[in-house]
């Protein structure tokens, strides 16, 4: 089988990495992202024998704070990579492509010189948080009401490369 990490050309891709998104996340339409959201951001695919089976995307020298702030955005942090998302389509899912997946990323924030990584995600997604406790991610903050449809808190967590 051959995995690859292949960046994701944004503007070729953007109806690909919109598809892609409603497939992995079609149990939450309220958390796709839509085409400006998908431009603000660094999108990877991961493909096995040539099939796109996952995607993440970053956001350098950013953390997460939209959840804090006032103005719902997120402050500039100098060696910082905020992960915006990391999917697997459900048919590809407890396989083993998660942990390959996040083992790519802290890979990557090494290669590029990041200290320290940042995600957030929906609290009752038991198999994101326990896959970034697997590489030592921690829970800095849990922010209530933060996703709709259903709403539900957030769990904020981080790695120190």
């Amino acid at each position: 089988m051959r995995t690859e990490f292949r960046k994701a050309i944004v503007a070729k891709q953007i109806r690909s990495l919109i598809e892609f998104d409603r497939k992995a996340f079609e149990e939450y339409p309220a958390d796709w992202f839509d085409a400006a959201t998908w431009r603000t951001c660094e999108p990877w695919w991961m493909l096995v024998n040539n099939k796109r089976i996952g995607c993440c995307a970053f956001i350098s020298n950013v953390d997460f704070k939209e959840d804090i702030r006032d103005d719902r955005s997120n402050a500039s942090e100098s060696g910082t990579l905020y992960i915006v998302s990391t999917g697997i389509l459900p048919s590809f899912r407890s396989l083993g492509f998660g942990t390959l997946m996040k083992s790519w990323q802290l890979c990557y924030a090494r290669r590029h010189g990041f200290s320290r990584i940042v995600t957030n995600t929906r609290k009752s997604n038991k198999p994101m948080i326990g896959l970034n406790k697997k590489f030592g991610f921690r829970v800095v903050r849990t922010t209530s009401d933060y996703y709709e449809n259903p709403p539900e808190p957030t769990l904020v967590m981080e790695l120190k490369l």
